[in-house]
């Protein structure tokens, strides 16, 4: 049997993150407080690949890019470029709709920090590859950011490196057109290391190569 594309929700992996959601969960036992399922079209030619769930974000409200900063520009962006449809309004009922496109992450659990540890890497990393493998249509992956792309790598049985790094970097690789961006955290825009118009360009630079395949 193929090992399931989404984690159960009391996944034992990775003690450390198991501790990080059983805090959160005593806490805020009205959050999700699990692994943060992946959201979109069954049939997306597009998979964008982030690193892992917000505390605030996704853990809280089961979607990912939910209820965090980066969500705004993924969503805004997403909407504008024709691969999401309806408003986004930072929860999981506010009726968007991804179009040819999924989203999943390479760590499903929160990180204390937002930073998972290499281990934890690995060990979520075959439900990250058991998601490309239930996309029959795939054709363009976009990373957020470098640890998504190395993970993306291993996920596809490459070397971490075989990617090129950098803001906008193309990659052929597994027969897919691998697209890397840098993330859209609030720590990258508030800099002015990723601008509205730089993310824009990464997705138009996919629909382009979605059009050519």
């Amino acid at each position: 049997m193929s090992p399931s594309a989404e984690p159960p929700r009391d996944c034992p992996l990775c003690p450390r993150l198991v501790a990080y959601r059983r805090l959160n969960q005593d806490q805020h036992p009205d959050w999700w407080n699990g692994p943060a399922p992946s959201f979109g079209d069954p049939d997306a030619r597009l998979l964008i690949v982030g690193l892992a769930p917000g505390r605030m974000g996704a853990n809280r409200t089961g979607r990912p890019f939910t209820g965090d900063f980066a969500g705004v520009l993924l969503y805004e962006t997403l909407i504008k470029l024709g691969f999401a449809t309806g408003r986004y309004e930072a929860r999981p009922d506010d009726g968007l709709a991804l179009v040819d496109c999924m989203i999943t992450n390479a760590v499903r659990c929160a990180p204390p920090g937002n930073k998972p540890e290499t281990a934890e890497e690995a060990a979520c990393r075959p439900f990250l590859a058991a998601q490309i493998a239930a996309l029959p249509r795939l054709k363009v992956i976009v990373t957020l950011g470098d640890v998504a792309r190395r993970n993306l790598m291993r996920a596809l049985g490459l070397k971490a490196s075989a990617a090129l790094s950098g803001h906008g970097a193309h990659t052929e690789a597994a027969g897919l057109t691998v697209i890397n961006s840098y993330h859209c955290s609030r720590l990258n825009t508030n800099t002015g290391r990723l601008t509205p118009a730089m993310f824009e360009a990464v997705f138009d630079a996919a629909k382009t190569a979605l059009a050519a395949g």
